[in-house]
């Protein structure tokens, strides 16, 4: 059946405030509830900060020009992981009694390898050694993640309901990886770009972390709102389910997730818009992902089971209102569609 999710940021600085309107909203039959991260609380609370607080044996901190690799945890990697472990001790208190599927989200390697530095400075994407060593410990910290969250959830298995998502999905953010293997991330000077990373590093990096995933028995799928992501890289490198915002798929991206739902695998489309427009009804979007279907030629009868509904990108810009409303109107769209 058609089911309703988030992307993970949410406006606000209060973790139980925000995860209870997730839950209200999508703790049902045709919902996926997820973690959301909150930007406003500080870089140590966001995607990136709250990724690199998973990773051990690598040690980063906070520098004026953004995180950094070191040769041990700095006092910001340190905060990250307590709040990330606060963060989950308000997750494991307000999902008690709940036995449905959920989803976190975690920075994918190549994402972080384009957003990181190197202990003296460029982007950890500059090097071939330091992009191997940083996606390998990243694919052995989600491992322990995955452990960790499933324990909180009440150690229930990845089994859900039939129709439903796995008991656990985790979300690889891959925001990046159209730049990356484009060669559109800018150097430290600013004057320059990196280097092109080709199809069989990017797939074999990505690979890691998906297999990782799916080995702790939870479900894989990759987001990404950029234009030009490679979807079908993406599909062949593990990913079980598919996030994008619909608004900037491109002919290769709808073929892309064509395949995936004739082949049974999830796919979420970002219709709804992630900042406040008080235009858009669940009517509105449900007539864009028809739409969609029909240009394709897909049956929304037989698609509809893999298929799901939620904002087009992080709404850490919206209001708390729209934040709500916007998971709500995927809900309903998810109903109507179902």
């Amino acid at each position: 059946m058609t089911f309703a999710t988030g992307i993970g940021s949410m406006p606000g600085e209060d973790l139980a405030t925000s995860l209870q309107v997730v839950l209200d909203e999508l703790a049902h039959d045709r919902g996926l509830p997820y973690l959301p991260e909150l930007p406003a609380r500080g870089v140590t609370s966001g995607m990136l900060g709250r990724t690199l607080s998973l990773i051990d044996g690598i040690g980063v901190d906070l520098q004026p020009a953004g995180w950094r690799l070191t040769d041990s945890p700095g006092v910001d990697h340190r905060r990250a992981r307590s709040r990330l472990d606060q963060d989950l001790d308000v997750l494991e208190e307000h999902t008690q009694g709940y036995d449905g599927s959920f989803k976190v989200q975690v920075v994918g390697p190549w994402t972080l390898a384009a957003m990181v530095e190197k202990p003296r400075g460029d982007k950890v994407l500059s090097d071939h050694g330091a992009r191997r060593d940083l996606a390998q410990a990243l694919a052995e910290a989600v491992r322990g993640h995955v452990r960790d969250v499933r324990r909180r959830l009440g150690d229930r298995g990845p089994v859900a309901p039939e129709g439903a998502a796995a008991r656990l999905v985790v979300q690889v953010d891959e925001p990046g990886l159209a730049a990356v293997m484009g060669g559109g991330v800018p150097t430290a000077s600013g004057f320059g770009r990196h280097r092109t990373i080709h199809p069989p590093e990017t797939s074999e990096a990505l690979g890691w972390v998906l297999e990782a995933i799916a080995e702790e028995g939870a479900e894989p799928w990759v987001h990404a709102c950029a234009p030009e992501t490679p979807l079908a890289l993406v599909r062949g490198a593990g990913a079980h389910g598919l996030m994008v915002d619909v608004g900037v798929l491109d002919g290769a991206g709808h073929d892309a997730l064509g395949t995936a739902l004739e082949a049974g695998e999830r796919v979420v489309l970002g219709a709804v818009p992630s900042l406040d427009d008080q235009a858009v009804t669940d009517t509105v979007v449900v007539e864009r992902v028809l739409r969609w279907l029909d240009m394709l030629g897909l049956d929304p009868e037989q698609s509809a089971p893999s298929l799901g509904v939620s904002p087009a990108c992080g709404q850490a810009g919206a209001s708390a209102e729209w934040a709500r409303r916007a998971l709500r109107i995927s809900r309903s769209a998810a109903d109507n569609l179902g």
